[in-house]
């Protein structure tokens, strides 16, 4: 008789590799199955991270779309708690929990019905088309014949709003009737604008050297004719439906508490861009315990310069001709120098700084009356600051550093960079932002611009003092507005007694805060979680603590919810040997 061949024997240790490798697989399987869809329901974003896939597509703003979302959703989240996480990465523990995260805050959101208030002066459809082209890439014909199809829908898409609108005016679920003049003001003076003029047509300015002259032509004609035809009417009979129906509907309080389950709205509004536990009450007695700081540390610098006041520096700022660039050119090659002097000192700053292109350039004309006085645009390589050149009386040399730190280098810009090139991570990870981490990180990176011994000019120092005033305000006007029961005129008051800003500065702030609750509770709030994060490791590790390796413990992984980001710094002080769990 023959012999019976062995089965090979395979080991436990085998078997239980290949589960983990298995449910590894799942899991990743899984976030990319949710980030594709992500980007299919939000194609405008899609378009801003440079997936041209979606670049013809509007998103579906039906109330049927919408729940087909919520409960898709649900499902993703009951997927990902069924899978057993036991012996992975911490680093996919820690993705799966982040995704678990936004889908149930989306989750949370619904029962306040977001669709029935869709717009506001900055934000929603009307707000966010017209700025998109400028943040989009044209690189080829495809990418022009994508857009013309996407202001082909404009008409499809506003119809939508609208009917949500409705549906919001029934359920008294309405923005304050001055958002929404705002709005058609904003509206007006677009359509005042010749197709050729406007935001829309940014992408005709300046056509890809690969595309020949006759296409070009022919491409000018089908963006311009799409704006005429499809775009502007669309605009214009919103803006006629806004005077007729939507302002008179508009609720005359601007606090949020006015809206039906109005508390629990802000409630969940300051959950959502905190990522934290703290109440509004919290937020507005702290944020008044930092205007109370900030203003003795203005004080005490202006008694430094020979002022009696922080108004009398302000206003002897505000006069002196130094302090305010006499051209363009002046202003953006005083970024560029900051730029080019913070790039020379991130090696002291993190120990593996990435080489990352930051241009600095001017802000094209059309787009200074709604920027403030510089942003950054992310790229592949890199990105670019932008400069706000217009009204240069207004504009002061000495706001130039805190600008270049908060917001390129080693702020917000840096941090982008940094989280797309953490190749190791999901790409939703890559690509996220949560305004409490990354906002926080810019404000955050105005102190790393003090450890790298910058702000030696002292009027510099007196600017980015005044830029964390603002923001220290910011939490108690906007608690105070939406949970306090204040009105606009006593925001207002609040700014004018406690900042430098003008009045049309302080108007636009808090129109902007009555428009968007909670938005301006992000930054502040991060920051201010960075740094108590940043003095607890110092107090608890001595001599063992490194700068630059906790900051790259922050802006590693990419953004993360300030709790999770907490936990992520007590294990990385745990591994240092320090022994003691970060402060919560």
């Amino acid at each position: 008789m023959c012999a019976r061949a062995q089965k090979p024997q395979v080991s436990a240790a085998a078997v239980a590799q290949a589960d983990l490798a298995g449910r590894t697989q799942s899991l990743n399987n899984l976030f990319d199955e949710i980030w594709q869809e992500m980007l299919r329901q939000s194609p405008l974003e899609a378009s801003r991270e440079g997936e041209t896939r979606f670049d013809a597509a509007l998103p579906d703003y039906s109330v049927a779309a919408y729940n087909e979302r919520m409960a898709q959703d649900a499902e993703f989240v009951t997927k990902l708690a069924e899978i057993d996480t036991a012996g992975m990465a911490e680093e996919e523990i820690v993705s799966r929990d982040v995704m678990i995260h936004e889908l149930v805050q989306a989750q949370e959101a619904s029962q306040f019905k977001p669709w029935e208030m869709p717009v506001t002066a900055t934000s929603g459809l009307p707000a966010e088309l017209p700025r998109l082209a400028a943040e989009m890439q044209f690189t080829s014909a495809e990418d022009y014949e994508a857009y013309t199809s996407r202001l082909d829908k404009v008409p499809e898409a506003f119809g939508q709003i609208t009917d949500d609108i409705l549906l919001g005016i029934e359920a008294k679920r309405v923005p304050p009737k001055s958002t929404l003049e705002a709005l058609l003001a904003e509206i007006n003076a677009m359509l005042a604008m010749k197709p050729e003029e406007s935001a829309f047509a940014a992408p005709l300015r300046e056509f890809p050297a690969s595309i020949a002259a006759a296409d070009q032509a022919n491409l000018r004609q089908e963006v311009l004719t799409a704006i005429a035809k499809q775009v502007y009417p669309a605009y214009r009979r919103f803006a006629k439906f806004l005077e007729a129906v939507y302002i008179p509907a508009g609720r005359t309080e601007e606090g949020a508490w006015a809206l039906p389950n109005g508390d629990a709205y802000y409630a969940f509004l300051v959950k959502e861009e905190t990522t934290t536990d703290l109440t509004a009450a919290q937020i507005h007695q702290f944020g008044e315990s930092w205007v109370s700081r900030d203003d003795a540390a203005e004080v005490t610098m202006a008694k430094k310069l020979g002022y009696p006041t922080a108004a009398a520096l302000r206003a002897a700022m505000a006069a002196d001709a130094r302090l305010h660039p006499t051209s363009g050119a002046q202003l953006v090659q005083a970024y560029r120098t900051d730029l080019e002097q913070m790039s020379a000192k991130l090696p002291e700053l993190f120990t593996a700084a990435p080489r990352m292109t930051v241009g600095v350039k001017a802000m094209p004309a059309w787009m200074e009356a709604e920027r403030g006085e510089a942003y950054f645009e992310p790229d592949a390589q890199g990105g670019t600051l932008y400069v706000n050149t217009s009204k240069l009386a207004e504009r002061s040399l000495a706001d130039v550093e805190s600008k270049v730190y908060e917001e390129a280098l080693p702020g917000e810009g840096f941090q982008m960079y940094v989280a797309r090139e953490q190749k190791a991570l999901p790409a939703f990870r890559r690509r996220m932002r949560i305004p409490a981490f990354t906002e926080g990180w810019g404000l955050y990176a105005e102190q790393l611009g003090q450890d790298a011994g910058f702000f030696q000019d002292p009027y510099a120092e007196v600017a980015r003092l005044e830029y964390d005033e603002q923001a220290s305000a910011g939490l108690v006007v906007d608690t105070g507005i939406h949970a306090e029961h204040w009105t606009r005129q006593q925001g207002m008051d609040y700014y004018r007694a406690h900042t430098g800003m003008s009045d049309g500065e302080i108007a636009q702030a808090v129109d902007r805060m009555i428009a968007e609750p909670g938005a301006a509770l992000a930054a502040k709030t991060g920051e201010l979680e960075m740094l108590g994060m940043r003095a607890a490791a110092q107090k608890t590790m001595g001599a063992r603590f490194d700068l630059r390796r906790f900051d790259e413990e922050i802006i590693g992984p990419g953004a993360l919810p300030l709790g999770m980001l907490s936990d992520q710094v007590a294990a990385w002080m745990e591994s240092q040997g320090s022994g003691v769990r970060a402060a919560q």
